[in-house]
């Protein structure tokens, strides 16, 4: 028998991992720590989405891998409602939360070694982590020219992004669609923030018909309720696209068991049916963002794009990623530092504003005592 190859020895460290030092020092200071590291939402559920999750806990048969025709509708007409798209309730599909699909989608799509995943520079780790899964290159290219000769059988791009915010424009996202097209690749995009505009031109989706030309073809978007309706634990998601590249998608993940539970498929579309508890997340959001960015910018820091999403992407000119991560821990604040996204981000921090009230609150009175220099 020869040896066994381990999956995970494709995978690097996980990268939170190495932030455990830094976390014990923010939770000894006096006051308890001021996490502003990870984007997990802290506040509650609707309880109409409760209520659904509840009422459709009799579930004793198996769920349908495709959806509910309910679930499906609602999808459809949220992304109409909300984002100008026109997709058939056939060509949508929910998943076990985002990071699942992103994770799975190159060997889903059937690629492998010898194929490359081309992802950002500044990028979700899961991008990369999902290429050397299906055993494919990944390629950190922010310019399609930087992508060179390669063929790749799949682009990811993210916008608004994690970590940095940055919103592209339909000019982009047009020119990605067309080089892509020419070429027979498959354009993946992470929207999981768009509704989460806040300055400048608001986010648009890959299918937005000024971008997609009209047509879906070999086009996939990917949708989260995690932070939209704090829905994270339910593990909701969907994407939507491409006829074909659906089907695709449907058909593997028949085979594979990759079924959405029914109680959450039907929370789903209660959560996306109502717009009323995301405007309302949605405000929570901005009043706090408001006063950590100006309590950022009073000590000193700069914040870089930001213009959409649930972080704030933030340099010092004294202080590298980890230095300020170091610093920020000794006043009991703990912020992601920017490597972890990719070497470009060597010389910024991450700082969500997912945390509760206090916990910003404390983060910008602690913010306040440090020099600006």
């Amino acid at each position: 028998m020869g040896e066994r190859r381990r999956l995970a020895d494709r995978l690097p460290v996980f990268p939170w991992d190495r932030l455990a030092e830094y976390k014990r020092t923010a939770a000894a200071h006096p006051e308890g720590i001021a996490d502003l590291s990870v984007g997990t939402p802290v506040d509650p559920v609707a309880q109409s989405i409760r209520t659904a999750l509840a009422e459709a806990a009799d579930a004793p048969g198996y769920p349908l891998t495709h959806g509910t025709p309910k679930l499906r509708a609602s999808i459809a007409g949220w992304l109409e409602r909300r984002h100008g798209v026109r997709v058939d309730p056939a060509h949508v599909l929910p998943t076990i939360g985002s990071k699942e699909l992103v994770a799975w989608l190159p060997t889903l799509l059937g690629l492998g070694e010898g194929d490359t995943v081309v992802h950002p520079e500044l990028a979700y780790p899961t991008y990369d982590a999902g290429a050397r899964l299906a055993g494919a290159a990944p390629l950190p290219a922010d310019s399609l020219t930087a992508i060179g000769p390669a063929r790749p059988g799949l682009i990811w791009v993210n916008s608004p992004a994690n970590p940095t915010g940055r919103v592209l424009g339909r000019d982009h996202l047009r020119k990605v669609v067309d080089w892509a097209r020419e070429r027979g690749t498959v354009v993946a995009s992470d929207e999981c923030y768009l509704d989460l505009g806040w300055e400048g031109e608001g986010p648009v989706s890959i299918l937005d018909p000024e971008v997609s030309g009209g047509s879906h073809e070999g086009l996939l978007a990917v949708h989260s309720l995690s932070k939209r309706s704090n829905l994270a634990g339910y593990r909701a998601a969907f994407v939507a696209g491409d006829p074909g590249l659906v089907g695709e998608l449907l058909a593997v993940r028949k085979h594979a068991g990759m079924i959405v539970p029914a109680p959450v498929q039907a929370a789903m579309a209660a959560a996306l049916d109502d717009d009323a508890h995301a405007e309302e997340q949605k405000a929570r959001y901005a009043a706090r963002r408001g006063p950590l960015r100006a309590a950022l910018e009073r000590a000193g820091w700069t914040v870089d794009h930001s213009e959409a999403g649930l972080y704030l992407w933030a340099s010092h000119p004294g202080h590298d990623a980890w230095s300020a991560v170091g610093l920020l821990a000794e006043h009991g604040i703990l912020a992601a530092p920017g490597d972890f996204y990719g070497p470009r981000g060597s010389r910024h921090i991450r700082v969500a504003f997912t945390a509760t009230d206090d916990a910003v609150a404390a983060a910008v009175k602690r913010l306040d005592a440090l020099p600006a220099s």
